[in-house]
């Protein structure tokens, strides 16, 4: 029998041999070890890194938080906001495409910015993703920090100006700790970064192996794809006192979290972040590591579901930056092992971006307008043109339109 990895021994019995790897000191920071390489600076004024470990980090009770769970989130029941009759067909368009997604068995991914989570879409995204309307979510980091957040401690959001200017912005304890040790135990299984956080919110917490169970499974493997989450998870635990075993947490705002449910229902959930993007860059159990493990796992299941995309919708909502960008990427990776396959590009699949800009007074179902227009400067109507399929441009407020879109696909609830 072939050996065992790195993931497959995750969970059992502790390893009885000792390695010659210690999590107390690892040979590339024994002060002693010369590197037969040190990289010459780059500059002639050398600026050392910033020390995140010596950032003081405050409970998040104590912050000043702008948004609640109790003011923000809508019921799928209340009445939504008006729509122009131009928008409200377009609306109508989105909800024809869905239905008929679903009659071909295709998927819709719904790609969104952390707004449409502060501004109440919770409870009606998980109505959609209940009755089968939504089969993939992807957000960016931000909707992960107030997803949590709403579900921890029942309110977010901060004072972005007044904070940095006293040093404060985004040094919060729980939301850095909290995060990261959900990104690092579902590491373990082979986690992304949307599926490790849903799972840590619903399950209210998680379990962490011993440290001698890690430490000798890298020793036996190291060089297995998962040896890496092992040593980040070790030297984290030894840092910052994270104890082996269950670590319980409760989440009473769960009903206010997409992420949980689509665990709870699911569906594939994917984060694409940026590094330094997100207030968990502020605290010291940083680790660029976790972050992008998780991130790039998250990648490769996007693209996954882009590859199986024909027929299907993709509904971007408020996300000018992430959507387009991630979304090109993945489409081109699609289609580069499609055509290894023998297959041809993904095609008949619809994209409707929602935003509130007014789309630069373009109208993009004729296309991209030339670089002399500044339209052609919006990311976020521009990349999605080029997608294949059609691409139609909805200006409208994120909340108003998931609200009417649940409208046309569910009626009124009473």
């Amino acid at each position: 029998m072939g050996q065992v990895g790195v993931r497959g021994l995750v969970g059992a019995a502790p390893a009885t041999h000792k390695s010659h790897w210690s999590h107390r000191s690892h040979p590339l920071t024994t002060p002693d070890l010369v590197l037969p390489f040190r990289p010459r600076p780059s500059s002639n004024f050398p600026v050392p890194a910033l020390d995140l470990g010596r950032l003081r980090v405050r409970p998040l009770a104590e912050r000043r938080s702008l948004t609640r769970v109790e003011d923000i989130l809508v019921p799928p029941s209340r009445e939504p906001a008006p729509l122009s009759p131009a928008v409200a067909a377009l609306v109508d368009d989105a909800a024809a495409a869905i239905r008929q997604a679903r009659e071909h068995g295709a998927p819709v991914i719904l790609m969104y910015g952390a707004h449409l989570l502060r501004n109440g879409a919770a409870l009606i995204l998980t109505d959609l993703m209940e009755h089968g309307f939504i089969q993939h979510i992807a957000t960016n980091g931000a909707g992960t920090i107030h997803d949590w957040e709403y579900a921890w401690l029942g309110r977010s959001t901060e004072g972005v100006e007044e904070n940095v200017a006293a040093g404060t912005f985004g040094t919060w304890d729980e939301t850095g700790r909290n995060l990261h040790l959900a990104l690092m135990s579902g590491a373990l299984q082979g986690l992304g970064w949307g599926t490790a956080l849903g799972r840590f919110i619903q399950e209210d917490g998680c379990d962490l192996p011993a440290r001698e169970q890690l430490a000798a499974l890298v020793g036996q493997f190291p060089g297995d794809p998962m040896a890496p989450a092992c040593c980040d998870l070790l030297a984290a635990m030894d840092r910052h006192g994270l104890a082996e075993g269950r670590h319980d947490l409760s989440h009473g705002w769960k009903q206010a979290s997409i992420l949980a449910n689509a665990w709870r229902l699911g569906v594939t959930a994917t984060v694409h972040p940026g590094i330094g993007y997100d207030i968990i860059s502020c605290h010291p159990m940083f680790n660029g590591a976790v972050l992008g493990r998780a991130a790039g796992e998250d990648f490769r299941r996007f693209a996954g579901a882009v590859a199986h995309l024909d027929h299907g919708v993709v509904l971007s909502v408020g996300s000018a930056i992430m959507a387009p960008q991630v979304f090109e990427k993945s489409l081109s990776c699609a289609h580069n092992i499609r055509f290894q396959d023998g297959f041809g590009p993904v095609s008949g699949h619809q994209i409707f971006v929602v935003d509130l800009q007014d789309g630069g007074g373009w109208d993009w179902t004729h296309g991209e307008p030339p670089k002399s227009n500044p339209a052609y400067y919006l990311r976020f109507c521009k990349s999605f043109s080029r997608m294949g399929g059609t691409m139609k441009y909805l200006q409208c407020d994120n909340l108003a339109f998931v609200h009417h879109l649940h409208r046309r696909l569910l009626g009124n609830p009473s």
